[in-house]
């Protein structure tokens, strides 16, 4: 595979675990940025980045640079992301990509003019296991699908201060932990759900703190959803067909399911894939996708699951401060 200039826009966790699938896959980072220079030259002494920059907008100028990782709060994705394209380069962004459909679109359209790529890190849509399972359900393994049943609960400890709790920077559970839950169900899902309905409790800053969701799409097929950031739940997912059942457990990087049969209750253990490689799979898709001008497929539930999560917003009437 051709390797790719990567440009690592923030320091924090997650861009420390790309750090080291990209060095795995792709053998090398070109640049890193931080708004402290420091943090971003200690992140490229670590994982031997060539580059270190003290401001985004010096990285994203880099005519060297292919491919823009933003691994920012969510809050910032559409600015950095709007930037980057602009600017030519393709984008792999951290969940959720945006904040609203609106954001979305407006990136998409500069993108598809300039034919460039936007990919989302969502782990799910990137795993072996699902893309397996996509076609045990293609080859008619469980039947005709009628419902999907996914769960996310996080408790998160009690601070009004910390970021998952601050409409400043969209915090809640629905894009944080939700979009895990929604991404899953559309990607079981023949067609964008047309119908949504929802109700919500409120921590005291005003973010979603539990909700519950049901979607239904034009082929008839429904999801429930269960979201909550104070108290833990499985992350589970059931896949339910007219013929079994597929069963998933901690399925935002899940390498295993089980499909249980109606008929007599046999059970199957489907095995694809490695959890620790998560990111990995999310590099070698990106950079395929980029090297075949590809990815529409993925780019689609996203922005699908992107518009379902404004509408579900819109119902709660719940804007952030900076929209």
């Amino acid at each position: 595979m051709k390797k790719y200039n990567w440009g690592i826009l923030g320091t924090g966790w997650i861009a420390h675990e790309m750090g080291e699938a990209l060095n795995a896959v792709n053998g090398e980072i070109y640049a890193v940025c931080d708004i402290n220079l420091e943090s971003a030259q200690a992140y490229a002494d670590e994982f031997g980045v060539k580059k270190a920059y003290g401001s985004a907008d010096e990285m994203i100028a880099d005519e060297n640079v292919d491919i823009v990782y933003i691994a920012t709060p969510h809050s910032m994705h559409h600015k950095f992301l709007l930037q980057s394209v602009k600017a030519g380069k393709h984008v792999f962004c951290e969940k959720s990509i945006t904040v609203n459909s609106r954001q979305l679109e407006e990136c998409v359209k500069i993108a598809k003019e300039k034919n460039l790529v936007i990919c989302d890190g969502m782990t799910l849509l990137h795993m072996p296991l699902y893309k397996k399972l996509k076609q045990k359900i293609a080859d008619g393994a469980i039947g005709e699908v009628k419902m999907v049943q996914v769960n996310f609960g996080s408790c998160k400890e009690y601070d009004v201060t910390n970021r998952f709790f601050s409409k400043e920077l969209a915090g809640g559970a629905l894009l944080d932990i939700g979009v895990y839950a929604t991404t899953f169900a559309r990607f079981f899902m023949k067609s964008k759900p047309d119908v949504v309905l929802t109700t919500a409790n409120y921590f005291e800053t005003g973010v979603d703190e539990t909700s519950g969701i049901i979607l239904k799409n034009p082929d008839g097929e429904m999801a429930v959803m269960a979201l909550t950031m104070r108290a833990k739940q499985p992350k589970r997912g059931v896949v339910a067909g007219e013929k079994g059942f597929i069963e998933i457990y901690d399925y935002p990087r899940a390498s295993k399911a089980t499909i249980t049969y109606t008929e007599d209750g046999h059970t199957e253990i489907i095995e694809e894939g490695k959890t620790e490689e998560a990111l990995q799979y999310e590099v070698r898709d990106m950079q395929e996708y980029v090297q075949n001008q590809s990815g529409d497929a993925n780019l689609q539930i996203v922005s699908d699951v992107m518009e379902t999560l404004t509408t579900i917003r819109n119902q709660w009437g719940m804007v952030y401060p900076f929209e």
